[in-house]
């Protein structure tokens, strides 16, 4: 964290909470990161563009065991 940064942090700890909140809401929205309706809709359309893909014939589902018993296998040390 930079020397302005830690100053900035010190001087949003001494806000009312009310404020600090209001700060917080104020840097995420800056964030532009996708709203939780966003993800939700990208969600429904990778489930799907999966659900198509098995439909299809395009991918080979295997049993969860199996693919847990592989990467067991696979990262077991």
């Amino acid at each position: 964290m930079s020397v302005v940064a830690k100053k900035v942090f010190e001087e949003a700890l001494s806000l009312p909470v009310d404020a600090r909140v209001s700060l917080v809401e104020k840097l995420l929205t800056s964030l532009n990161l996708p709203t939780q309706s966003e993800i939700d809709q990208l969600w429904a359309e990778e489930a799907e563009r999966r659900i198509s893909q098995i439909d299809k014939g395009d991918v080979k589902l295997l049993p969860g065991e199996k693919v847990f018993s592989r990467i067991r296998n696979k990262y077991q040390r």
